[in-house]
């Protein structure tokens, strides 16, 4: 009899652990999911403003031209090829304009670091996408915590965004000095306007609109996102709800 008891709790105990590490293991797919979806989403967005027509765009608007002294000609050509080896990495950003230098030595190597962050980022991006894809397969039984997940990542993203987008409106200049002092070493990113091409190309102008319409693309995206996950979740569990309920009534 003893160890007949003895079996059954230890059946009970296995079968609790078990239960307890599935949980767990959906919740770890459910933070993994979310963590992606942040990623991703910062990575579509980012690319709706670092391109060469947003570029052009909102040069015009922070007067680039004047600040470099280039006609439109020159300024076009010198972003372009900067943006090229920004993005392509085919050469080392040694652009000229006639016949001199846009960037000295301290800019370009800069750009090469800029450059590093880039490859970095979009290794996170493309691997985030993987694994959102790979996630909605192996839990295609369970869409719900897929779409929790995402669920997840998206009130995160906009909680972040609405927080530090408060902080930019009254201290832009210090939040973007944090940015660059995350990923580049101190002194690295700062040029004199006066002289040099970098910060005459993309001036501050540049960085505060183009750092708001990210912003406000986000929060779009974020609620987008919030909004599609929970109404797939209510789909998703409604019929198994009303199922229920009919079978409960039925019983009665």
């Amino acid at each position: 009899m003893r160890d007949q008891i003895d079996g059954v709790n230890g059946g009970a105990t296995g079968s609790s652990l078990a239960d307890a590490a599935a949980v767990l293991g959906r919740r770890a797919g459910s933070v993994a999911i979310a963590v992606a979806t942040i990623v991703a989403t910062l990575g579509v967005a980012v690319a709706v403003f670092f391109n060469p027509a947003w570029v052009a765009f909102e040069q015009g608007r922070a007067d680039a031209a004047a600040w470099t002294g280039y006609g439109p000609g020159d300024l076009r050509a010198a972003t372009d090829a900067i943006l090229g080896d920004l993005y392509f990495g085919g050469g080392d950003f040694a652009v000229t304009v006639a016949g001199a230098p846009v960037l000295d030595p301290r800019e370009r190597a800069h750009m090469r670091d800029v450059r590093a962050v880039f490859i970095d980022f979009g290794i996170a991006v493309a691997a985030s996408i993987a694994l959102l894809v790979a996630g909605w397969f192996v839990q295609r039984g369970d869409s719900v915590q897929w779409w929790r997940g995402v669920r997840l990542g998206a009130t995160v993203l906009l909680a972040a965004v609405v927080v530090l987008g408060a902080a930019a409106l009254v201290a832009f200049d210090a939040l973007f000095e944090v940015f660059h002092r995350i990923f580049f070493a101190g002194g690295s990113y700062s040029f004199d306007p006066r002289t040099e091409r970098l910060v005459q190309l993309f001036p501050d102008r540049f960085w505060f609109e183009t750092s708001t319409a990210l912003a406000v693309v986000l929060v779009a995206f974020g609620a987008g996102l919030r909004f599609l996950a929970g109404r797939r979740i209510r789909m998703t569990l409604a019929p198994a709800g009303g199922t229920a309920h009919t079978a409960t009534g039925g019983a009665r």
